[in-house]
């Protein structure tokens, strides 16, 4: 019997027709021209060189571009179907005789499902692991709850000896792929939804743990991540036109934290908002809260900014951005209300 049966990728990316979407969404944009998803692409490279990489995913090949890997290095490509849990602890073994797996599925079940196996067979064996969860946040939009990932952040940097790398745009990506090769232990990479502006024009040098500084100010100190960098320097940008400097960092490490990013930013500027896509419970800034705090150090101003405690809605992602304030706009009016709350 074939087994051609088993291969659901074209329904579940929507790119089947079977009558699931309107036609004018099969596809939507060609995978090939989004600069944000060079996942497949960077791994296959790095693998030209290093023998240690294999690539797994749960039948979302076409959703991270996994399968770019897979066309380079079919024998290092592993899809273990819908069976996240499986996946990652499958992972581990391979880690265990001296690979280093990327292991890709969306945030939500990497995170929520696989939050035991990350814990239990990564993280606490300091086993080389990279869990990769792409559409995080609210970027599933209409697919609603279950494939939001609110809670990621919270829950991974919850969990002792795994480092929490949020990555801000396509250039980044590699250069984190290219770091992670011989960092230490577990790794969780939180990426977004493949369509990510560009931050950097090039690959940066990173260190993972080290904070980025983008923009320098001293009114206020925008601490962002992943997906939000983008329009928290927009909104900088904007607001310096306005006479108002605004200080932006991109915190991609959320853990462990670069506390002397944060404890110069409360020492130097008027304040610090934190701005993540995600549930403020937890998040990264609770990780800035906590290391104030530790340290006795109160800013004049300090504000989370992200998603309340709370289920969003269902709705296309750039509306939920708005309806949260995470978009340029809105962040611009969060950084007004906190120099005017006097």
């Amino acid at each position: 019997m074939s087994a051609d049966w088993q291969d659901q990728s074209e329904v579940f990316n929507g790119t089947a027709n079977v009558g699931l979407k309107d036609r004018r969404s099969f596809d939507g944009t060609d995978t090939r021209s989004i600069p944000a998803f060079v996942f497949g692409e960077e791994l296959a490279d790095i693998a030209n060189e290093d023998p240690r990489v294999v690539v797994l995913t749960a039948d979302l090949a076409r959703s991270n571009r996994a399968n770019d890997f897979a066309a380079v290095h079919p024998e290092r490509f592993f899809n273990l179907g819908i069976a996240e849990k499986n996946m990652i602890t499958v992972a581990a073994g391979l880690a265990s005789t001296g690979f280093v797996p990327f292991a890709a599925t969306f945030a939500s079940f990497a995170a929520l499902i696989g939050c035991e196996q990350l814990r239990t067979d990564c993280a606490y064996p300091q086993l080389p692991v990279r869990v990769v969860g792409h559409h995080s946040g609210m970027s599933l939009g209409f697919y609603g709850t279950s494939h939001h990932s609110l809670e990621d952040i919270g829950i991974t940097r919850s969990i002792a000896d795994l480092t929490v790398v949020c990555v801000t745009d396509a250039n980044h990506l590699r250069a984190v792929l290219r770091a992670s090769m011989d960092y230490p232990g577990a790794m969780y990479l939180r990426l977004g939804r493949g369509r990510d502006p560009e931050v950097y024009s090039e690959v940066p040098e990173i260190e993972i743990g080290k904070a980025i500084s983008l923009k320098d100010g001293a009114d206020l100190t925008i601490i962002a991540t992943g997906s939000t960098v983008h329009p928290s320097l927009a909104a900088a940008r904007e607001l310096e036109a306005q006479g108002i400097n605004v200080r932006v960092i991109d915190m991609f490490t959320v853990s462990p934290l670069d506390e002397g990013v944060v404890l110069d930013a409360a020492a130097t500027t008027g304040g610090i908002l934190t701005v993540e896509e995600g549930n403020i419970t937890n998040g990264l800034g609770s990780g800035v809260a906590d290391v104030l705090l530790e340290n006795l150090v109160l800013p004049t101003r300090f504000r989370k900014h992200g998603v309340p405690d709370e289920h969003v809605p269902v709705g296309p992602p750039a509306g939920l951005y708005a309806h949260y304030r995470l978009d340029t706009a809105g962040i611009v009016s969060v950084v007004k209300e906190m120099l005017n709350d006097d």
